[in-house]
């Protein structure tokens, strides 16, 4: 099956390039037919299908700002989504107690993913997910990604798993916690026996298939994601970022402590220091259920978000740190940023206006190279330090 599959997605690539759309479809008839999709099953849901130009518009589009920590964890852990997930932590007690005496993860972490995904079940998505999938399969950009998914949604309906007319977002991510196809396939589970995986509308497959997937992605029992921590004077910022892991006890030899100042605990568990608005911000050393949030969703704001949420559902280590009132930077900032590494001989990769982890390490390079706190953080002072060289344009 998995071979067929293989081919399926090298021949997709090619017909991707095709202005044709009906073409695309007809490659994709042929191939969905090979993994064992009923003509009855195609007919439904490729006749007449046209591709969805809004996907490709949402596809396409930036964000005209930077997200910082906490314009993002306030829009984000606010008091509706703590208020409703302690209402939903209590009403599913039972469920939930099941879940984790299954796979291990606590039901406030099931619920705290459950209120960002789709703000507990109120944006399950309005798109139809095959016309979603159709149109990104058919553009080029990501081609081979979305017809992979195109093909296990098509196998999933035509083995009666999920429902023909499903919606959900434009990217094709589905169901109560925003499962792609092949998430659905690999991870879903039809916990109350109805032969469905109802992922929007049974909590028992709901809450089954988000323990099970983060099981399967890396969750430890027993173990916490994370704590907020307290930096010294004097600390050696090039340690910060999740590749680089130290024993609890190591961490605190270099004069960590928690956020209320007490001692960290006494563990040989490795973790990482994170600096997310970097040194002036918060600090966080994250444990390993860290990066199998990481592995559910790669933004490091989310995963905090997550955790952040998570251990406020049961009154656990609430934030200590105070806000910092920081302008957010543009698309337009980040790409001068990226701009100026690079002429500086610092390669910072294409300048996209996105900061990702390339942008980061060019940016703790220029300052190791320039003397002051090599935190990677892309915020408004790196971009006036940048400017004051004048070194592009």
């Amino acid at each position: 099956m998995l071979r067929f599959l293989s081919c399926a997605l090298f021949s997709l690539s090619v017909y991707a390039n095709s202005d044709n759309f009906g073409d695309f479809l007809q490659n994709i008839r042929l191939q969905a037919i090979e993994i064992g999709v009923s003509e009855k099953t195609l007919n439904a849901t490729l006749n007449n299908l046209t591709p969805n130009p809004q996907i490709i518009k949402y596809d396409r589009s930036q964000a005209e700002f930077s997200q910082n920590f906490w314009r993002y964890i306030s829009s984000r852990v606010s008091q509706y989504r703590i208020d409703r997930g302690i209402e939903e932590l209590s009403s599913n007690k039972n469920i939930l107690n099941d879940i984790y005496r299954k796979y291990g993860v606590p039901g406030h972490v099931i619920v705290a993913f459950w209120g960002l995904e789709t703000n507990y079940g109120n944006n399950t998505g309005k798109y139809n997910l095959v016309r979603s999938l159709a149109t990104l399969g058919f553009d080029k950009r990501r081609s081979e990604f979305f017809t992979q998914q195109l093909l296990v949604l098509l196998k999933l309906i035509d083995d009666g798993k999920i429902p023909i007319s499903s919606n959900g977002s434009w990217a094709g991510a589905m169901g109560n916690v925003q499962f792609m196809p092949s998430n659905v396939k690999r991870y879903a589970i039809d916990a109350d026996g109805d032969g469905k995986l109802g992922l929007w509308d049974s909590k028992l497959d709901i809450f089954a298939s988000a323990g099970n997937f983060l099981h399967q992605i890396g969750w430890h029992r027993g173990e916490r994601w994370g704590r907020e921590v307290v930096i010294p004077n004097k600390f050696n910022y090039e340690l910060a970022g999740l590749n680089t892991k130290k024993a609890v006890n190591d961490w605190s030899i270099l004069g960590l402590k928690g956020a209320n100042m007490g001692r960290l605990p006494d563990s040989n568990m490795k973790a990482s220091l994170i600096l997310p608005m970097g040194h002036k911000g918060p600090a966080f050393l994250v444990y390993r259920n860290f990066f199998a949030i990481l592995n559910w969703n790669r933004s490091i704001l989310y995963a905090l978000s997550v955790g952040l949420l998570s251990d406020t559902l049961i009154s656990m280590d609430k934030l200590v740190a105070k806000p910092i009132d920081e302008p957010l930077l543009s698309r337009e900032d980040i790409i001068y940023i990226q701009k100026s590494l690079n002429t500086l001989g610092i390669d910072a990769g294409n300048p996209d206006g996105i900061s990702g982890p390339k942008t980061r390490n060019a940016a703790k390079q220029y300052q190791v190279n320039s003397g002051i706190p090599a935190d990677g953080y892309i915020g408004q002072q790196l971009l006036q330090q940048l400017k004051s060289k004048q070194n592009v344009y």
